[in-house]
């Protein structure tokens, strides 16, 4: 219901936009995806025929409707964003130009990173000139060889030093240092297993009923990440992460990243069970 009457917001924005101008409007976000709550924004894509410039932006997002306008992020680029209010509902307007959009469509399939891919595959049509169409029919399709390449690049910090390193981020007072590594492996773990099930990664929001869809990964994914980052002793929490990273580079295909993160966290499996018995 909450999506319902976010996405009739949404569809008034784009409709306010001349057509002339925004040519595509895509419902991104969890509204796009059926999965909106009390505390979800509106987030939308919105294609124009040529890169405005940020003073424009901010005109026609009033010229639709919203109201207390702000900015985030780089502005020197060619991504323009403004945020606003309309009818009390936090909105979120990602503008680009159709080149860019373009542009950064061809981006992924070379190892662009960013949760775009996830955000146009689930987005939904406010307006369109089958732009998005085109694009989701390219993002059906996930490269094995794309997938293989963000394995490796995922696993590559797992080795390369002593295993007892890791023993440096149980130390009192480097809790700052510790929450650092491992929310990065975490990530790793994450990127890993969408990249195993060809699958576009999206924002971790929400991680443990998108991760609960994928056929291929550690039983128990997101609950052992929330396990791990939110205990309080760090030799059990550093166990924790490290066994689930050992299970998702078991599933990973051979590689040579992989293959010595294999070993590498087999020996740090040990060290930390040999510094603290009690956490086995």
């Amino acid at each position: 219901m909450r999506s319902g009457q976010l996405r009739d917001i949404a569809q008034q924005v784009a409709d306010a936009l001349p057509v002339e101008i925004a040519e595509e409007v895509v419902l991104t976000g969890s509204v796009s995806r059926g999965v909106a709550d009390d505390v979800s924004d509106i987030e939308m894509l919105i294609v124009t025929n040529e890169q405005l410039a940020l003073p424009t932006c901010f005109e026609l997002a009033s010229f639709a409707g919203l109201a207390e306008l702000d900015t985030w992020g780089p502005q020197d680029g060619p991504t323009r964003r403004v945020f606003g209010f309309r009818d009390g509902v936090p909105i979120e307007l990602v503008w680009w130009s159709r080149e860019f959009a373009e542009v950064s469509v061809d981006a992924l399939f070379r190892g662009d990173a960013s949760s775009a891919a996830d955000a146009l595959a689930c987005g939904v049509p406010l307006r369109t000139s089958c732009l998005l169409e085109a694009w989701q029919t390219r993002l059906s399709d996930y490269p094995a060889e794309l997938a293989a390449a963000r394995i490796e690049e995922a696993a590559l910090t797992w080795g390369g030093y002593a295993p007892a390193g890791l023993l440096t981020l149980a130390r009192p007072g480097e809790r700052l240092a510790l929450a650092e590594r491992m929310v990065d492996d975490a990530s790793r773990v994450v990127r890993i297993v969408y990249a195993i099930n060809r699958v576009w990664q999206p924002t971790h929001k929400r991680l443990a009923s998108r991760v609960a869809l994928l056929p291929t990964k550690p039983d128990h994914l997101a609950e052992r990440i929330e396990a791990a980052l939110t205990e309080p002793d760090p030799h059990r929490a550093l166990l924790t992460l490290t066994e689930l990273q050992a299970e998702t580079v078991a599933l990973a295909p051979d590689g040579p990243n992989i293959d010595r993160a294999r070993r590498w966290l087999a020996a740090a499996l040990q060290v930390l069970a040999t510094a603290n018995p009690s956490t086995t």
